[in-house]
């Protein structure tokens, strides 16, 4: 540790502070502009000016650090002023600076009310100008469906050139030009293709980068702020919803450094108009091979007319891949109160079984144990589709570590690291001991193996489970202190609906099962848009979006989407987490908990809670885990040792992603226009790749 005094006070600080880190530990406000934590220093803007005692010259504190600075000659602690008249003088000289070609148009900026420039400005600003000339003037760039550009305003912090390159691994942005004619852009001005490129708005200090859907849209300060989770993949961003009224107007990411950091994909941002497109707001009931709106009574009259006459083992209910825990909860408990027993939470077709133990299913190795790994195999994973915040915490990795090595068994893909691809299907997994990349995995104190849930939805999906199990073992991945085996899911429900034994009973039907025509008589589908339903069912489909399901459908209840409820998610390293209702479900639609209660009712099987906190009394007396919100219940390394030796045929077919669009993944995503914007864009780039 080394001792400075920071405005007269006196703190202990490691040597590989900054000057910027010390001062702030100290409890010193620094203005800055290209400085970011997260990114590397640029010290390019100078705004964080202070005073060193014994230099002649204020210092960057942003780019000097505290074992950079000369020992007094006496011996004596270094001394720093961050409010002396010099670094005042020094920081409004810099203001000045930046003003002299900033516009003033501060009314029609979207960046208004929560401007970095502004704020200082108020510090450190002056009410006149000394320069006369004009002002320089930058054409707009085109950057695509979803950043909005007024290069008149850029400081040229090139902040958004360091994150495309160093976060997002996609160098699409840099500077062309020198001195006053540097501009920022995509070079060839076509659209940017991060997965993470909205993260440019949150990270401009200016006006110069805004969302382009939320253009002119409102104001921050009439917006209401609502702290929650995200849905979009298994990996339970840490969001923020601003509404105004009922309607959501906007999603930013909040920092949360377990899970992802402050970083959120694109489709996680942009998917707000989705939130009101094609939205079920009435309930339907089909007449005549046509769906008719219709009342909450005859909807319900409908569906008990028709279990009325069924047979319960030809009843059956899937979960949806956005589905809470509450609410699959609560469904769990009508079908057993109407002895049904076919029940699924797998629509993809995973194999995956809670009787393999809890560990089968995790992401084990928890999504920060990504930055203490030291080797990476991915098996059927395709990580920037599935999860692309995670997919750059892997590559965050690879560029601090000296050494990570990445293998990949699977289809060849353009990841944002590189990686040695060992092949492409289960043959190479089998034989993956033998591999010389098996050298590098057991050399690693913790070795790391991401399974991808695509590799687990296959029909030998069960062999799969247990030969990436066994390599786990084998390689060195299952230790004391580490498990290094991990699932990345896809769903947000999966983990819970596992967590609560969401399947099928003994001798009971999958969801495939259930989909096949002529197989049941009714069936109960929440939320589930991704499995097509056979005839000869009747479908009662309770879900947020006029999407596959309730196309099918022949009693159509309208539920909430997960900005409209409080509900229980548990991400993909089983982290339970709870989202927070920041808006109202639209016309007649429901919480999908409270719609199942109402049902229970008119079937004759009341549900015994009235109040969701009566619904979550139930589920923690069954499942005490859900009330730990924000922990991780862990595993145990042995259940990945018992599935290793689970055994089990694989075929020879190479492993494939499900995903054949990152924008269109869930009915949600699938109703958005900014989303189908952005499909276009990738497809176009795609298949002018192709054409090449």
């Amino acid at each position: 540790m080394t001792k400075l005094i920071v405005d007269g006070k006196e703190i202990d600080v490691p040597p590989e502070y900054t000057l910027l880190q010390a001062c702030e530990a100290a409890g010193a406000e620094i203005p800055r502009f290209c400085f970011q934590e997260r990114l590397s220093i640029a010290g390019n803007c100078r705004m964080c000016l202070i005073e060193v005692i014994g230099m002649p010259k204020p210092q960057a504190s942003c780019a000097m650090g505290v074992k950079d600075l000369p020992p007094n000659k006496d011996g004596a602690p270094k001394a720093l002023s961050t409010r002396s008249p010099m670094v005042r003088k020094a920081r409004e000289g810099v203001m000045e600076f930046l003003l002299i070609n900033h516009p003033l148009d501060c009314p029609i900026c979207d960046q208004g009310g929560e401007c970095d420039l502004q704020d200082q400005a108020m510090a450190y600003g002056v009410d006149q100008s000394r320069f006369r000339e004009n002002k320089r003037a930058v054409e707009d760039k085109y950057l695509g469906a979803l950043v909005k550009t007024a290069m008149n305003r850029c400081i040229q912090c090139t902040r958004c050139v360091r994150f495309a390159t160093e976060v997002a691994g996609v160098p699409e942005l840099g500077a062309i030009g020198r001195g006053e004619d540097m501009e920022i852009t995509t070079y060839l001005e076509e659209a940017m293709t991060s997965e993470l490129q909205g993260n440019v708005v949150d990270l401009c200090p200016v006006g110069a980068l805004t969302s382009k859907p939320y253009e002119f849209a409102a104001r921050s300060w009439e917006l209401n702020k609502t702290e929650s989770i995200d849905v979009m993949d298994a990996l339970g961003s840490a969001i923020r919803i601003d509404t105004r009224g009922r309607e959501v107007m906007r999603i930013l990411p909040r920092v949360n450094d377990d899970v992802n950091e402050q970083w959120i994909s694109d489709k996680t941002r942009h998917v707000v108009d989705g939130l009101r497109t094609q939205r079920l707001d009435q309930p339907y009931v089909r007449e005549g091979g046509k769906l008719q709106t219709a009342s909450w009574s005859t909807a319900f009259d409908a569906i008990a007319k028709k279990l009325a006459r069924a047979n319960p083992k030809r009843i059956g209910a899937i979960v949806g891949d956005l589905a809470a825990v509450e609410e699959v909860f609560a469904l769990r408990d009508l079908m057993t109160r109407l002895g049904v027993a076919n029940l699924d939470c797998r629509q993809d077709g995973s194999a995956l079984d809670p009787k393999w133990g809890r560990a089968s299913y995790l992401f084990n190795s928890t999504i920060a144990g990504i930055d203490t790994a030291d080797a990476l195999l991915l098996i059927g994973s395709n990580p920037r589709r599935e999860a692309a915040v995670l997919n750059a915490r892997i590559r965050k990795r690879w560029r601090s570590a000296k050494s990570f090595p990445i293998g990949l068994i699977g289809a060849k893909i353009p990841l944002t690291y590189p990686y040695d691809y060992l092949g492409a299907g289960p043959e190479t997994l089998a034989d993956i001991s033998r591999h010389s990349f098996a050298d590098a995995m057991r050399k690693a104190e913790r070795p790391l193996i991401v399974l991808g849930a695509d590799a687990l939805a296959r029909p030998d999906g069960a062999a799969i489970a247990s030969l990436a199990a066994k390599a786990a073992v084998d390689l060195g991945a299952v230790k004391d202190g580490w498990n290094g085996f991990s699932v990345l899911h896809q769903a947000a429900s999966r983990v819970g609906a596992l967590d609560l034994g969401f399947l099928p009973g003994e001798g009971a039907l999958s969801a495939r099962q259930m989909a096949a025509s002529g197989t049941l008589d009714a069936v109960f589908l929440l939320g589930v848009d991704e499995i097509d339903i056979g005839t000869g069912a009747f479908v009662i489909y309770i879900g947020t979006n006029g999407d596959r399901g309730a196309s099918r459908a022949d009693v159509v209840l309208p539920g909430a989407a997960y900005p409209e409820k409080s509900a229980t998610y548990v991400n993909t390293e089983g982290r339970v987490q709870m989202t927070t209702r920041a808006s109202f479900p639209p016309g007649d639609a429901r919480e999908d908990w409270a719609i199942l209660r109402a049902l229970s009712d008119v079937l004759g099987k009341k549900l015994p809670y009235d109040s969701l906190a009566a619904l979550r009394q139930a589920l923690y007396r069954a499942y005490p885990h859900f009330m730990r919100v924000g922990q991780i219940a862990p595993g145990s390394a042995d259940d990945v040792r018992k599935l290793s030796a689970l055994g089990g045929n694989a075929d020879k077919q190479p492993f494939r992603s499900s995903i054949a669009d990152f924008y269109f993944t869930n009915p949600i995503a699938r109703c958005s226009a900014v989303m189908a914007q952005c499909s276009a864009i990738a497809g176009g780039r795609r298949a002018m790749t192709a054409a090449e």
